[in-house]
C-alpha cells in the first residue's frame, strides 16, 4: 500500500508544506513515483516522518534532528542538550512572566529595565530617558538610587519651571532655580554618598560613564537647563569648601 503526500500528512498529523520542506533539506527521503508522477509513500516514510514530528513537538531544531540520524551522534546527548536549552528558556520565560505580573499590577514600567520597580507617575519623558541611559552605565542598585533621586526632585516646587525653562532664560531665573535645587540635591547626595564619586560604581569604567552621561545630558536638556545644573554643582562645591 502507498500513500499520497496529502494522505501521509494527514496520517502523521502534519502538513504537506512541512513534508516538502523535509524533502528539501534532506531530512525525509524522497519516495518513488507512480506512472502518473504522483509520489508513493511507504511505511518507512511514515515511520521517519512520525519520528521527525515527535522531535519537533519537543522543540528540537531540524538541524539537530538531522544530526541524530548520523551513526556517530549519540541521541541521548542531543536530548540532554535540548533539555539544557529548554531549562534556560523556561527560566527566561519565568522571569518574563514575573515582569509582566509587575507591569499588570502597575508596579513597574514596560519601557524600564527589569527589577527597577515603580517609577512615580509624575516622572517626565526626559526623566525616563535619563534612567534608560543610566541603565547602561550603572548596576541595578545604583539605578534604583538614581530613580529615587529623580522621584524626589519631582517634589521640588521648581520642577515644572525647570522643565519649561527656555534656552534663552535670563541669568536671574537660572540662578534662582539653581538655588532652589541645591539644598535638595545636597541632601540626596548625603543619602547616596556614592554619587560623589559615581565613576567608581560605573559598570564600564569612569571614562565611559562620564562620556555617556555627558552625551545624554547634552541631548536631553537645553543650554539653559544645563547651565542650571552647572550652577548647582558650583553651589555644592562652595558649600563643601566653606
Amino acid at each position: 500500500m502507498a500513500w499520497s503526500t496529502k494522505e501521509l500528512a494527514e496520517l502523521a498529523g502534519t502538513t504537506v508544506k512541512a513534508i516538502r520542506h523535509y524533502h528539501e533539506i534532506g531530512l525525509l527521503d524522497e519516495p518513488s513515483r507512480a506512472s502518473n508522477g504522483y509520489k508513493q509513500y511507504e511505511v518507512r516514510h511514515l515511520v521517519s516522518l512520525l519520528r521527525i514530528t515527535r522531535l519537533t513537538d519537543l522543540d528540537m531544531p531540524l538541524a539537530q534532528i538531522a544530526a541524530m540520524r548520523r551513526s556517530d551522534v549519540d541521541p541521548d546527548a542531543a536530548l540532554r542538550e535540548l533539555d539544557e536549552e529548554l531549562t534556560v528558556t523556561i527560566a527566561r520565560l519565568s522571569r518574563v512572566r514575573a515582569e509582566l505580573s509587575l507591569l499588570l499590577g502597575q508596579q513597574s514600567s514596560a519601557d524600564m529595565p527589569a527589577g527597577l520597580g515603580p517609577l512615580g507617575a509624575d516622572l517626565s519623558e526626559t526623566d525616563r530617558s535619563v534612567l534608560l541611559v543610566y541603565s547602561r552605565v550603572f548596576g541595578l542598585a545604583e539605578l534604583r538610587d538614581l530613580r529615587q533621586n529623580l522621584v524626589d526632585m519631582r517634589k521640588n516646587p521648581a520642577a515644572g519651571e525647570f522643565d519649561s525653562l527656555p534656552p534663552d532664560a535670563d541669568e536671574a531665573t537660572r540662578q534662582t532655580l539653581a538655588e532652589q535645587y541645591a539644598p535638595q540635591l545636597s541632601a540626596l547626595i548625603s543619602r547616596y554618598p556614592w554619587m560623589r564619586d559615581r565613576g567608581s560604581r560605573a559598570l564600564r569604567g569612569e571614562a565611559f560613564a562620564e562620556r555617556t552621561i555627558s552625551q545624554a545630558m547634552g541631548d536631553l536638556y537645553n543650554p539653559a537647563q544645563l547651565d542650571v545644573y552647572d550652577r548647582i554643582r558650583r553651589l555644592l562645591q562652595n558649600d563643601r569648601a566653606s
